[in-house]
């Protein structure tokens, strides 16, 4: 298993897990993205952030929610 912050470029994942440590806020706001085990995600860039594609929707997610969840 390993975090979003170790996929390829371009390339579908599943989530499996997402990891947020009990905080129910950033869970919560998560799963709103749409950001839930067994949704696909795919990284669209890498820079400072991670650009993130989710249901035809891209989020700009910082390094340590990537680690959070797991692909």
């Amino acid at each position: 298993m390993m975090t979003l912050n170790e996929a390829e470029l371009g390339k579908e994942y599943t989530i499996t897990d997402v990891d947020t440590m009990g905080d129910d806020e950033i869970e919560s706001f998560l799963f709103s993205l749409g950001c839930y085990s067994g949704e696909k995600i795919t990284v669209v860039d890498k820079k400072k952030n991670l650009v993130v594609s989710i249901k035809d929707a891209r989020y700009n997610i910082d390094p340590e929610l990537a680690g959070a969840i797991s692909i």
